[in-house]
């Protein structure tokens, strides 16, 4: 295959034929190697059924060179082996083995394959897959060098197998050999201090192999005394606490003494400077206060100590701010945050998506972790240096961002293959899932990219410099996509890796997903992977894939340029210059989502095959669409790669401040040679856009679409338009309505607000004024009690009263445009970032009332503090759609890493088996079930809500020095 293949919705796509039923089959792989060359001998047994023909493929990781090969149709592409049958070799009965031979040369290393399929079905596993679970230690728990730790597991074997053995690792490797027999368990004794991830590896008679969930421990030197976190921040006048245990039991009453031991002394103890501990609470944590004074800087260190303990230091670093209460709240949070024990941070330091793991919204799992997260830490660690004067963990969080969640040149390697002349094969979007998968067609046109040529000159590669959007932070899934690893290294790869998920146009909810891996080396999935459940093609191709989500970067811009402010203002800059550029060049490639999918032309563009192709700026709309992507061949004799954009904006996705940046920051200039005019009239059409959304009531619609239904389907007649793109209420996305949630209000009126804040802009006053009034009108707050009520549902009716276009102007009041509030939430996230916007609108516009709302929505949201920042209960009645039948075609078959089956009968839980070692697996299932009437109830702490929790708190100290 040499054209490209089109994403959909977000997703990637590409698919394949059915798979044939799955046979179940083991290879042994063996050879005789002389340094220079090898003789390989394999034995194919089929397992489960006879098999009338059979096709064996695996794939080398070296050089490894085809020379001859017998018993077998031997053929090499690439590092792909493919062996079919002779004709007197093919019919093979349950059981039986067949062998066959190879003979190869090569130079370097020459590692053994791994991964085999026959007939398209992984070799080397059961039919279903095993299950392990860590059952001890308990998460969180402490022990002490030379000490014992009990490690247990409880493990099941794959259908028709048995387990083999059950081994124990922690993040440095394997622990012990591994215990063939149940209860499966080994007496470990750590030889060092220190942080452990530790976890259960089942492997079963048929080499099938599965691990658990990790458990964090902690192991400290001795009988210790245990303090965390082990490093806080408390802003002059204000208070900070810590807590202290001990690592084993005592015999008898211990008593902990904390004394400051050096450094700043306006630092001292007003609170468990001596605690007791026995020996039925010595694991339950006490804490220590710590009160600043209100004129020394620098830190100071705490000692706590116990005879007979090893004692544990705390560092303390007081700072000067203008606020000594809202920004020590903001200190408070990170503090949480930052706080290891509380697990918001994968070991590599990534932020999960939220700290729970049984997690259906967006992302399908709690430790994955999207670009929205990302964009937040950076943000987060943006005002830490404004509160602190410290910038490395700025510098830092961008650093991670970069490793982590931006492809490397061998993450996306054939770029250079790219044709900005045919960016796209086109493939139409469809409503359902189930009319996927959808039909390639090279017969209607796609228009020229405009912007490629200037950004490989610009910046001397043809690689792509943005995030891709979510991210399996465990590997829970088992792609093995790891970041610079260039394509996928399956279940057992350690750390991060990129997948991908939502491809099945408009009604396809996450509980109707496929996740898939954005390396497609069909590996797993059907025959062709997961591409041909996606698109449907003559035939498939090996390749990688990424989607970009533009409010994450553009959020990420927006946060370099506080750092930008904030730094200089510090004198400074030169600190953070080099990371803010970067994001600038990341703006710069954000250009993309300003562009139709395929580069056809803005406007009234329908039917797909007569609606013209562009060139130069003609498919340019200027707004933050939903997404922007860009793949290609994982083969690099292939020769192909593409690119697209999208013609669906959606009003909550807008920045105008990451626009203003990009035009006006010299420190965020963009290298390419007309981003900041492309970025300017950006700021423009953004502003005209909130403008024709903006109901009679004051909240904001959905948006509009170059491509109606993702197909350039005629818009219904009637319908208003945008310079020329129909009005949607429910842009992309329908299940549920993508601009019901209040949380697009509140995210994207606050980049409004800064935007305002910042330059006192009258078209943003203008729409801030109306939109701020209703807001107010329906949110009530209550700083005695915690009261916090604020809208969640919203439901629209009629339309932008006419047409915008560039000669239009401003059309009349939007008298038929409405907003209804459905019904309300105490949801922290959103109830910060509805503080925020508030925030900035009164320190621009002197409105009291929006003030006062604001600081009341911040010390309601205090009352709601636990050990892990800011949380409130809430019900989730959609969890049962767990058993959401997930829409695969008749007659297509494949399995996930981990041997779950894909076919016509697949759900949502069914596809994700690992969701049944969660600990709240049970309780959703019964609701799902019908076992139990009450919907389960959630305290999540979702990164970003608990970042933007803390920043509400520090811009209203920092604007009004409260």
């Amino acid at each position: 295959m040499s054209t490209t293949l089109t994403l959909l919705c977000g997703g990637l796509a590409a698919v394949a034929a059915p798979a044939q039923a799955a046979i179940g089959c083991k290879v042994a792989y063996t050879k005789n190697d002389w340094g220079s060359g090898f003789t390989t001998s394999i034995d194919l047994t089929i397992l489960s059924e006879p098999v009338t023909g059979w096709t064996l493929k695996y794939s080398y990781a070296g050089n490894q060179k085809l020379v001859n090969g017998w018993s077998g149709k031997w053929s090499q592409s690439g590092q792909d082996v493919t062996v079919t049958n002779e004709s007197w070799n093919g019919n093979v009965a349950a059981g039986a083995t067949v062998n066959i031979g190879g003979q190869f040369t090569y130079s370097g290393t020459n590692t053994d394959p791994t991964a085999f399929t026959v007939n398209g079905v992984r070799c080397n596993q059961s039919t279903s897959p095993p299950t392990v679970a860590l059952t001890s230690p308990a998460a969180g728990s402490t022990s002490s060098v030379g000490g014992t730790v009990p490690l247990a597991a409880t493990a099941a074997a794959g259908s028709g197998a048995t387990v083999s053995k059950v081994e124990f690792y922690d993040q440095d490797g394997l622990l012990a050999a591994g215990d063939t027999t149940a209860p499966y368990s080994l007496n470990w004794s750590p030889t060092k201090a220190g942080s452990y991830s530790l976890y259960a590896k089942v492997t079963d008679s048929m080499g099938s192999t599965a691990e658990s969930a990790p458990v964090g421990i902690t192991v400290v030197a001795g009988a210790s005394v245990v303090a965390g976190p082990t490093a806080l921040t408390v802003a002059q006048g204000a208070k900070a606490t810590y807590g202290i245990k001990l690592s084993e039991a005592p015999a008898a009453n211990v008593t902990v003494t904390t004394t400051r031991t050096s450094g700043n002394t306006g630092l001292s103890i007003t609170g468990g400077g001596s605690l007791t501990f026995t020996p039925s609470n010595w694991s339950t944590a006490q804490n220590v206060e710590v009160t600043a004074d209100k004129a020394g800087t620098g830190s100071a260190t705490f000692t706590s100590a116990a005879t007979g303990y090893t004692s544990a230091a705390v560092t303390v670093n007081e700072v000067a701010t203008g606020s000594s209460v809202y920004e020590q709240r903001f200190l408070d949070q990170y503090n949480k945050i930052k706080d290891p024990a509380n697990g918001y941070f994968s070991p590599e330091g990534i932020p999960y998506h939220s700290v729970e793991t049984f997690m259906v919204e967006a992302p399908d799992h709690g430790h994955e972790t999207t670009s929205e997260a990302y964009s937040y830490l950076v943000w987060l660690e943006a005002m830490y240096g404004k509160v602190t004067k410290d910038w490395a963990p700025f510098n830092a969080s961008w650093a991670l961002l970069e490793k982590y969640m931006i492809p490397t040149h061998a993450d996306q390697p054939t770029n250079s293959f790219y044709n900005a002349s045919k960016p796209a094969t086109y493939a139409a979007e469809h409503p359902l899932p189930s009319d996927y998968p959808s039909q390639i067609d090279p017969s209607v046109p796609a228009g020229q990219d405009p912007i490629a040529g200037e950004l490989k000159s610009a910046y001397g590669t043809d690689d792509i410099y943005g995030m891709h959007w979510l991210e399996d932070v465990d590997n829970v899934y088992g792609y093995g996509n790891t970041p610079g690893g260039g394509c996928e290294n399956g279940p057992t790869a350690k750390g991060p890796s990129y997948i991908n998920s939502y491809q099945r146009g408009s009604q396809e909810s996450v509980f109707e997903t496929i996740p898939q891996p954005t390396c497609d080396k069909f590996a797993y999935g059907g025959t062709n992977g997961y591409l041909d459940l996606f698109i449907k093609d003559s035939s498939y191709a090996k390749q990688w894939k990424y989607t970009d989500a533009p409010d994450a970067d553009a959020r990420a811009v927006q946060a370099a340029y506080w750092a930008s402010v904030w730094a200089g203002e510090q004198s400074k800059s030169s600190d953070v210059s080099a990371t803010v550029a970067k994001a600038g060049k990341m703006g710069d490639y954000l250009r993309y989502s300003f562009f139709d999918k395929y580069f056809k032309k803005i406007g009234n563009c329908y039917p797909a095959s007569s609606c013209p192709a562009g060139s130069g700026k003609d498919s340019e709309h200027y707004l933050l669409s939903w997404y922007y992507a860009w793949g290609g061949a994982t083969d690099s004799s292939a020769g192909w790669s593409w690119r697209i954009g999208d013609g669906a904006a959606h009003a909550g996705y807008q920045n105008p401040l990451a626009a203003y940046a990009m035009v006006n920051d010299t420190a965020l200039s963009p290298k390419g040679a007309t981003a900041k005019t492309d970025w300017q009239t950006s700021l423009t059409r953004q502003l005209q856009f909130y403008k024709w959304l903006q109901s009679a009531e004051g909240g904001i619609a959905g948006g509009a679409t170059n491509s109606w239904e993702g197909s350039y389907s005629t818009p219904p007649s009637g319908l208003t338009k945008f310079f020329g793109m129909a009005y949607d209420w429910q842009p992309v996305y329908h299940d549920p309505p993508s601009n019901q949630w209040f949380g697009f209000q509140a995210w994207s009126m606050e980049r409004v607000a800064e935007y305002y804040q910042v330059t006192g802009n009258a078209d943003a006053k203008a729409i801030l004024d109306k939109w701020v009034a209703w807001a107010l009108a329906q949110t009530t707050a209550d700083p005695s009690t915690g009261t916090i009520k604020i809208p969640s549902t919203l439901t629209w009716t009629g339309q932008p009263d006419a047409d915008w276009s560039a000669a239009s102007g401003m059309p009349a009041a939007n008298t038929g445009l409405h907003v209804t509030v459905a019904d309300y939430t105490d949801d922290v996230g959103v109830t910060a970032a509805l503080a925020k916007t508030l925030t900035y609108y009164a320190a621009k516009s002197g409105d009291t009332k929006a003030k006062s709302a604001a600081k009341n929505l911040l010390d309601a949201l205090w009352k709601h503090q636990d050990t892990k920042g800011v949380a409130i209960p809430e019900t989730r009645a959609d969890y049962k759609r767990v058993k959401d039948a997930v829409y695969v075609p008749s007659g297509w078959t494949g399995k996930m890493p981990n041997g779950d089956p894909i076919n016509s009968s697949s759900t949502f839980m069914s596809i994700r088996s690992f969701l049944q070692k969660d600990p709240d697996y049970d309780r959703v299932m019964a609701y799902a079930n019908g076992t139990s009437s009450t919907a389960p109830v959630f305290t999540y702490h979702r990164f970003w809500a608990q970042a933007d929790v803390a920043l509400a708190m520090a811009d209203y100290g920092r604007l009004f020095n409260e």
